[in-house]
């Protein structure tokens, strides 16, 4: 099977792209016909051939990973509580990207939503009425219309009622998930193959609409996915020291070499070795860290988790969809579960295995999705550093204390003079 292109040569199709597309913008005549008979269907059916796979592959995962999850709760005490945890954090961290995105975008509008906003129109649910389509009445039809919300509703109480029924046939169940989640991401693998001509395609048709301005729009993204993963990375600061009770220096201090090797290597695995090593800086016993801390490199990612639900929003303000707060809070709870299922995917297709989702949920258009995947290398970078420093955050949270927890900090002792 061929490697899907690196992260170079979707850059490379971006760049040429958007420089094709904004040379072509204000002329007329065969460029034009070229674009709108050739490149923009191309793009389009390169999309849709990503998108038709996101249902079946959402709804794999979820099973999977929630019977997965259920497994590990009841192997060990410390397991369970980190999957509490994971699950508290992963919500509050969504929230606060959600709402700082917002805040921000207000704060810094998007330029250029009068090129974007109408090129691709899809329903909205009214705010009122938003939480009806929660339950699905019929999953089969919610599975047809896209509708994720419902079908992501209906996964969780699959994945947790297969855990409970007999192992043999929980097991042929699971394989049966398995098989079907592998056979997507061999598909998604061969769309991905193709993603040069597929993103040129699409960066084409962005460039002759918006023109300069689509350099300008991928610079807020870059801009705004970064402060938000940064933005997360201080929350774990926090909640380590409030919740978890250590001193804001001994948390940095283990925090800082694992935040190196993120930064240099943009890879939670990599930093698994020095965040085991930390486990004493946090008061924590090396064997329970050496049992949460896996656990949390495979499955809890709070900053890309937020920075999902920011990439939502962007998309959202980019296309003029508003955003009432239901609709806000059902994409940041819709990133929760999402977040916590694509476990060991690929860069390249976990970036639409799991914004994808948050977006069809929140109404958003999709079609320029691809085109920030090829600028995600720099946040990326945030993503990983803030990942790696909530693992540790959770990790003193969860963890059994070593003794004596030289860590721990009692705020507001009173200092006796005499």
């Amino acid at each position: 099977m061929r490697r899907v292109p690196g992260s170079a040569l979707i850059f490379l199709s971006l760049v040429l792209g958007l420089g094709a597309g904004m040379a072509a913008s204000g002329s007329a005549g065969p460029v034009r016909s070229i674009a709108s008979g050739v490149l923009s269907p191309l793009g389009q059916l390169w999309l849709d051939a990503l998108t038709m796979t996101v249902v079946p592959l959402v709804f794999g995962l979820l099973a999977t990973g929630i019977m997965s999850a259920a497994a590990s709760g009841t192997a060990s005490s410390a397991a369970g509580r980190s999957l509490i945890w994971f699950a508290a954090c992963l919500t509050g961290a969504c929230l606060a990207a959600a709402l700082a995105a917002e805040l921000i975008l207000a704060w810094w509008p998007v330029h250029g939503i009068e090129a974007v906003a109408g090129s691709v129109t899809m329903p909205t649910p009214a705010a009122a009425e938003w939480y009806r389509g929660i339950i699905p009445a019929n999953p089969i039809k919610a599975a047809a219309d896209t509708a994720i919300v419902p079908v992501v509703a209906f996964a969780l109480f699959f994945g947790f009622a297969a855990a409970r029924i007999e192992p043999i046939l929980s097991a042929a169940l699971r394989t049966l998930l398995d098989a079907i989640v592998q056979t997507m991401l061999v598909i998604v693998q061969w769309v991905l193959n193709v993603a040069p001509i597929g993103i040129f395609a699409l960066a084409f048709g962005a460039g002759s609409r918006m023109g300069s301005g689509a350099l300008g729009m991928l610079g807020q993204y870059i801009a705004l996915i970064s402060a938000i993963c940064l933005l997360t990375t201080l929350l774990a600061y926090v909640v380590a020291v409030v919740a978890g009770r250590i001193s804001i220096l001994n948390f940095a201090r283990a925090a800082v070499p694992a935040q190196a090797i993120a930064f240099g290597t943009q890879s939670s695995l990599a930093c698994l070795p020095v965040m085991v090593s930390a486990a004493p800086r946090l008061g924590v016993s090396p064997a329970s860290a050496g049992l949460i801390l896996p656990l949390a490199v495979s499955i809890f990612r709070a900053a890309s988790a937020g920075a999902n639900v920011a990439v939502a929003v962007y998309l959202a303000h980019l296309h003029a969809v508003p955003l009432p707060w239901p609709l806000l809070l059902t994409g940041a709870l819709i990133a929760v579960p999402v977040s916590l299922a694509a476990v060991g995917l690929p860069a390249q297709v976990s970036f639409f295995a799991t914004i994808g989702p948050v977006c069809l949920a929140m109404g958003v258009p999709v079609e320029l999705l691809p085109l920030l995947l090829a600028v995600e290398t720099v946040p990326d970078i945030f993503r990983t550093v803030g990942n790696v420093t909530a693992d540790l955050a959770v990790t003193r949270l969860a963890g059994e204390r070593a003794w004596p927890d030289t860590s721990a900090q009692v705020v507001g002792n009173r200092i006796d003079a005499g």
